[in-house]
């Protein structure tokens, strides 16, 4: 990326989410608290030394379907569980020491809805970061996008699932070259059966940010393949692709304390490097059978012995810090 790039997405990134707190320059009257002090007076500053990690992607949603309507033909008795706000999330998250939080948009219940994460983002902006959506089939997604990072919206899920076949048509090819301006992610929810077709995708657009969920879902079926796994490492050669290290209750054995997760977990850390790595739990999917929150916690925290104090700090809070624009 060149350095005049670089400068334009910090440019871009800085106003907007400067823009969202209501900062403008020569519009704040005398005597007006800024939006940001005022959040900070109202107790959203996380206890960053009590909760210092960042949990890199967890859904919420709400049962006032009056307010956020559910998609898809749901109501309220599909939902499962049957309640998972923001705060029922934080309770766990802090007895497990983290303080902050990337919400993903959940698509199967609120469709191309974004406004339950951003209402919730806007409540606590210190605590929350967003990754939204936005259909790619519909025309100026780049324009939304833009319009979004002011909200906290700081990266965007694209799946095949949203539109098999044709899930990189569109205006994909518009949210990845908007991405690399504004430092917005593209958080790709993909199988091994994907990875040639996002490389292909980081190879077109190499000043883009790249998130992989879940490993890249390797060893959903129970069987952690080392074709697989080479394949995920060779994305590595793109420079701005980073991978989460979650979903721990869908892969492999599936089961605490996920040690047969660890092989593949450390051939991608020397592939990418922890600076590129982020611990995520998927919640409240995680919560699945008898897998709880600090089980998935606790693989890092407690079970990778060869990680270094700085490694560590990387994997559990600044690599998600950096990617989902906390700072």
């Amino acid at each position: 990326m060149s350095n005049q790039r670089k400068l334009d997405r910090e440019i871009t990134r800085r106003r907007m989410l400067t823009a969202s707190a209501g900062i403008v320059a020569g519009t704040v009257a005398a005597g007006h608290v800024p939006a940001l002090l005022a959040d900070e007076q109202a107790g959203d500053v996380p206890d960053l030394d009590k909760h210092p990690w960042i949990d890199a992607h967890s859904h919420i949603w709400s049962r006032d379907v009056a307010k956020y309507p559910l998609a898809n033909g749901n109501t309220v008795d599909n939902l499962s569980p049957p309640s998972f706000t923001d705060e029922e999330l934080l309770a766990l998250a802090h007895a497990s020491g983290v303080g902050r939080v990337v919400l993903i948009h959940h698509h199967p219940y609120h469709g191309w809805d974004n406004s339950y994460l951003v209402d919730t983002a806007a409540r606590s902006p210190r605590t929350f970061r967003v990754v939204g959506t936005v259909d790619n089939r519909e025309p100026d997604p780049g324009r939304r996008m833009r319009a979004m990072l002011a909200q906290h919206v700081t990266g965007f899920r694209i799946t095949p699932r949203f539109n098999e076949g044709k899930w990189l048509d569109g205006g994909m090819d518009e949210m990845w070259e908007t991405a690399a301006d504004t430092g917005q992610n593209m958080s790709c929810l993909i199988d091994p059966s994907h990875f040639a077709e996002v490389g292909a995708m980081c190879a077109k657009h190499p000043d883009t940010p790249v998130v992989i969920d879940h490993f890249g879902r390797i060893g959903v079926d129970g069987e952690i393949r080392d074709a697989d796994v080479d394949a995920l490492c060779a994305l590595a050669r793109h420079k701005h692709v980073a991978v989460k290290a979650s979903a721990y209750y869908a892969l492999g054995k599936k089961q605490a304390p996920y040690l047969d997760l660890l092989p593949m977990f450390r051939r991608v850390l020397d592939a990418y490097g922890p600076e590129r790595v982020m611990w995520a739990t998927d919640c409240p999917y995680q919560l699945s059978g008898e897998n709880t929150y600090d089980d998935s916690i606790a693989l890092v925290r407690d079970h990778m012995d060869f990680l270094s104090t700085g490694d560590r700090q990387a994997i559990l809070r600044n690599t998600a810090e950096r990617v989902y624009l906390f700072v």
